[in-house]
């Protein structure tokens, strides 16, 4: 009987102490959550790390779908704006759905969203503020007057990452496509990201939905990582580029998938006598491990608006499923510039209308003031090592009579043609070329150089200064207030 007093008192004293110690740990916890306690821990690859952070819930974020927070997030980054010269800062935005307009980022700056965030934009026209029409065009694409902010925008900043752990942004595109369909839009449609101005821009492992118009544009800038971004919309969407780099240097586009209404990448740099005016070339561009699906559009399109020119496109290890043209070059007269020194090597397309598109005759213009003597310059357009099956048309070159496009070369393609393909797999006016290893046939202007010619078409071996990039591994420990 003492034996089994004794053990119902060590239980007892055990259980007691067992509570006490709980009560402690929840008292301190409860402390730490008066004081400010950490959320989670969590890392990311980025051009810098920041020496401060702080959450969108400090500045009065609420994550439910339904109120605004386009005041909380430009109170925050201006807020974040005085650790510029003191080691950058970092917004976080936690799990929740975040409604907002078009706010302005900062230098020295990251933007991070958590896994389960989602950015909503807002619908609310009020809190899209208007931006004049983009020197390089003279007008709005889809108005002639000015244009939507962005809904994050920045201008003349530099190091500025936005990235996450594949957070979202949601764009709520449908509102706007109906309005632009109905002709009710002043301004041309906002898009998703945009930077103009700028330097050394990261934007990395997110999530992009349904954009109001183009997604990712950066714009008169340079030293650009554009990387693991998957970009979806509907493929009958208007104007839903994937990624447009404009009148920018040194552009890195890498490991994205893009569903979308229009070209899954759409290079560009200004519109007829506007952009030959400005002058601002896109160049040194990469593009690899790239999956295109966009029936009406292309995976890479160079132009049409390309009045400033296009130097030095290196794309490889490009794949597109149901997509209208592999790589497609659209210019015209009045145009002007020039795109020249495009390399691209293996590309794997499946279910194409075009594997190849040139076209000198694309008339869109900004107005009637272009100049119709403005010839623009296609040379040196280099395509090889590629594969395509279950496709309408090998080739579809158009160059522009008095103006052909020239030094073309395509080597070891094999393109299987669908059971209702074109009974002429290529058309080929004013162009001039060579090929070698190109199945079908090309057409008499890209005469066969022979199988020892087959990898004639060049692809350069030195990397562009952008591939030097050297990324850090930032690690955080956020606490909420």
């Amino acid at each position: 009987m003492c034996t089994y007093f004794a053990l119902l008192t060590l239980q007892v004293t055990g259980i007691a102490t067992l509570l006490v110690l709980v009560a402690l740990i929840l008292g301190q916890k409860g402390a730490e959550a008066r004081k400010g306690r950490i959320l989670e821990s969590f890392e990311y690859i980025a051009m810098s790390c920041r020496a401060h952070s702080a959450s969108i819930t400090d500045f009065g974020g609420i994550g439910d779908g339904k109120t605004s927070n386009t005041k909380a997030f430009q109170d925050a980054v201006n807020h974040l704006s005085q650790y510029a010269n003191d080691g950058g800062a970092q917004l976080y935005v936690p799990a929740g759905q975040w409604l907002t307009g078009s706010f302005s980022l900062t230098s020295h700056f990251t933007l991070y969203l958590h896994k389960d965030a989602v950015l909503l934009a807002s619908q609310d026209m009020s809190e899209w503020p208007v931006l004049k029409a983009l020197p390089s065009y003279g007008r709005g694409r889809d108005a002639a007057g000015g244009r939507f902010a962005s809904l994050i925008f920045g201008t003349n900043l530099t190091d500025v990452v936005v990235t996450g752990a594949n957070g979202t942004i949601d764009g709520q595109g449908a509102f706007w496509w109906q309005n632009f369909h109905k002709g009710k839009l002043k301004y041309t449609r906002p898009y998703l990201i945009e930077f103009m101005y700028s330097d050394n821009i990261q934007i990395s492992n997110l999530t992009l939905l349904n954009s109001p118009s183009w997604n990712v544009h950066p714009v008169y800038s340079s030293n650009i990582l554009v990387q693991g971004i998957t970009i979806i919309a509907p493929i009958t969407s208007p104007n839903t580029d994937g990624i447009n780099p404009d009148s920018c240097t040194n552009v890195r586009i890498e490991d994205s998938y893009i569903v979308s209404g229009d070209d899954c990448i759409a290079v560009k740099s200004g519109w007829d006598e506007y952009g030959i005016s400005f002058g601002m070339p896109t160049k040194q561009l990469v593009i690899r491990r790239l999956t295109c699906i966009s029936p009406y559009s292309a995976a890479i399109a160079l132009g049409s608006e390309m009045s400033g020119g296009i130097e030095d496109v290196r794309a490889e290890d490009i794949t597109a499923i149901h997509t209208e043209s592999g790589v497609r070059i659209k210019t015209a007269r009045g145009r002007g510039g020039f795109v020249k020194d495009i390399y691209v090597k293996g590309m794997t397309l499946h279910t194409m209308k075009w594997v190849f598109w040139m076209t000198g005759n694309y008339k869109a213009h900004a107005d009637n003031h272009y100049d119709p003597n403005a010839l623009p310059v296609i040379q040196g357009i280099n395509y090889r090592d590629i594969m395509a099956d279950n496709v309408s048309m090998a080739a579809r070159l158009e160059g522009i009579e008095g103006d052909p496009f020239t030094q073309i070369c395509i080597s070891n393609v094999t393109i299987g043609m669908a059971a209702k393909a074109k009974k002429v797999p290529w058309t080929c006016t004013d162009v001039k070329g060579i090929s070698s290893g190109v199945s079908p046939r090309p057409c008499d202007q890209l005469p066969d150089q022979g199988p020892e010619k087959i990898t004639a078409c060049d692809f350069p071996a030195e990397p562009l200064s952008i591939d030097r990039v050297v990324l850090k591994s930032c690690t955080y420990r956020m606490k909420y207030t």
